[in-house]
């Protein structure tokens, strides 16, 4: 287990990742009106009403109207924004603040928001695939953050970045080491633990998705697998060469 710290990957297309803000910015205040001071009243109405409830979009159940917030298939997307506390929060929110401007720089603004709408769509669609008759709201934007991580690892699997190890070492690593790591652990737990609390069917269905879409809606000037190696400053060392030290040459003497 581990948390994303920081990266120096700088923008090359882009002077501020104002979709990647503004996506923190919406999801913030998001659990902020329905989670954080909300009664529980107003909780319990948004996560059902803007939750995606598979057995609602595969016809295995009826959402009263009363109890409708948006269109069905909005669900795809608005249930994204919905957080149950703030450490489901503040764990997506890290992830798509490290890691979501150079994919926004990646794509650009506009390509990156459709990437990351589709991105939360096909996270749920997998988990509804996998569980076409459950009646649980889901909710939160891990579908979306899977995509986000499966974009940086194509794009720039070589840069480091400081990550929190065990909540307790932090270390710098090429990107490739820790988050192919994360993406192998999100398959294996869909595996052993296919309908628990936490859906791995919508972060495999995200990683999946962004995987796919990366290839598509990239810059043509972006290429893959970034070669380039581009280190955190706090660990980087002084390159520039040193100058030996002068030496004296003996004189020499001339023959009479």
């Amino acid at each position: 287990m581990f948390i994303p710290l920081h990266d120096t990957n700088t923008l090359k297309h882009i002077r501020m990742q104002y979709v990647t803000i503004s996506l923190i910015v919406v999801n913030v205040l998001t659990w902020l009106y329905t989670g954080f001071a909300a009664p529980e009243t107003v909780t319990q109405a948004a996560t059902v009403g803007l939750g995606y409830i598979p057995a609602v979009a595969f016809d295995y159940a009826y959402l009263p109207p009363d109890m409708t917030l948006v269109p069905e298939a909005a669900t795809y997307i608005t249930y994204a924004f919905l957080h149950g506390d703030f450490w489901h929060l503040a764990s997506n929110m890290v992830f798509l603040w490290v890691f979501g401007d150079n994919v926004e720089d990646a794509l650009g603004h506009v390509r990156y928001l459709i990437f990351y709408l589709l991105c939360a769509a096909g996270g749920a669609f997998f988990h509804g695939i996998l569980l076409p008759s459950s009646e649980a709201p889901l909710i939160g934007a891990s579908g979306a953050i899977a995509g986000v991580v499966a974009a940086y690892v194509i794009l720039h699997p070589r840069v480091r970045v400081w990550v929190l190890v065990l909540f307790r070492f932090p270390l710098p690593l090429p990107a490739f080491v820790p988050l192919l790591f994360w993406v192998g652990q999100q398959f294996v737990m869909l595996v052993i633990d296919p309908d628990g609390g936490v859906s791995w069917g919508a972060h495999v269905g995200g990683i999946i998705t962004g995987t796919i879409l990366v290839l598509i809606l990239r810059r043509r000037d972006v290429p893959l697998f970034d070669r380039t190696l581009v280190t955190p400053k706090a660990v980087r060392r002084d390159e520039a060469p040193r100058t030996p030290p002068e030496t004296k040459m003996p004189p020499r003497w001339g023959r009479g």
